[in-house]
């Protein structure tokens, strides 16, 4: 009797596949990404918000690390922010100002979208970055000025839930606005629920983290991860509108402004 036919052989998968796409592409770790295809991009916006936590992590750390040389407040929150862009070669910043100038042309989609491919940056971009890295400096400042254990928490939650915006903007039902670039490669890969749940689990964590120093900060916590990320929620669906969909830009857009949300609440009431 003839043996059946033998199927080829599938190439192996590494493991961690989503890990490596979100370390791949949203940080300048050394981390080989293997695989492009639309199931490694959801597993890979489903560990954004582990990417988040590497990188708010490290920040955090610079800024305790020059706190502890006696920099003083406002020096470590620029080492936080710098180290944050540092670990992502600046493309969400990046993403900000050419999101903010497609956003301020009033061109037509199809003409905002050649504005924001563009490598220079128009004015719209330039007062939407200063205001921005104001923003977080100043905030970050504040935070460290009353508490380095304060200061390294609203790093770390400001990072975390900036990369949880990410796998929110990456769900089903959120169209790309280009059949091409990294908003094509990662739009509508993640399953509604799946990105609500990540989100919501992202929030708890705040929150629970905040709970070491006491319940009001619970509160303010758990607060600027749920008003950071309605901010990335009305910044997603604005670009939608505007552009038809996302891009890798939107993406740095969403980013920065869930960051810059998250540390400015985290600054309220010191």
């Amino acid at each position: 009797m003839p043996s059946p036919p033998r199927q080829p052989s599938r190439p192996s998968v590494p493991p961690l596949h989503g890990p490596r796409f979100a370390f791949g592409t949203l940080t300048v770790l050394p981390v080989t990404v293997h695989r492009w295809d639309r199931d490694a991009a959801r597993g890979g916006m489903l560990s954004a918000p582990l990417a988040g936590l590497v990188v708010g992590g490290c920040a955090a750390v610079a800024g305790l690390l020059l706190l502890s040389l006696g920099s003083g407040g406002l020096l470590a929150a620029v080492g936080s922010v710098a180290v944050c862009a540092l670990l992502t070669r600046g493309l969400h910043l990046d993403g900000l100002a050419d999101t903010a100038d497609g956003l301020g042309s009033a061109k037509p989609a199809e003409d905002a979208l050649r504005i924001m491919k563009q490598s220079d940056i128009g004015p719209f971009g330039v007062i939407t970055l200063l205001f921005a890295l104001l923003a977080q400096v100043a905030a970050l400042a504040r935070v460290y000025d009353g508490s380095w254990a304060g200061g390294a928490l609203a790093v770390v939650v400001a990072a975390v839930t900036s990369r949880a915006a990410l796998t929110l903007a990456a769900r089903d039902g959120v169209p790309a606005a280009r059949p091409e670039g990294l908003g094509a490669a990662v739009a509508g890969v993640v399953p509604v629920r799946s990105a609500w749940a990540a989100a919501g689990t992202v929030a708890l964590a705040a929150a629970a983290a905040g709970s070491g120093f006491g319940g009001f900060d619970a509160v303010r916590s758990g607060g600027a991860a749920l008003l950071a990320l309605g901010a990335g929620e009305l910044l997603l669906r604005r670009c939608v509108r505007r552009f038809g969909g996302i891009t890798g830009d939107v993406f740095g857009g969403v980013e920065e402004t869930v960051f810059t949300v998250a540390v400015v609440v985290a600054a309220l009431g010191r």
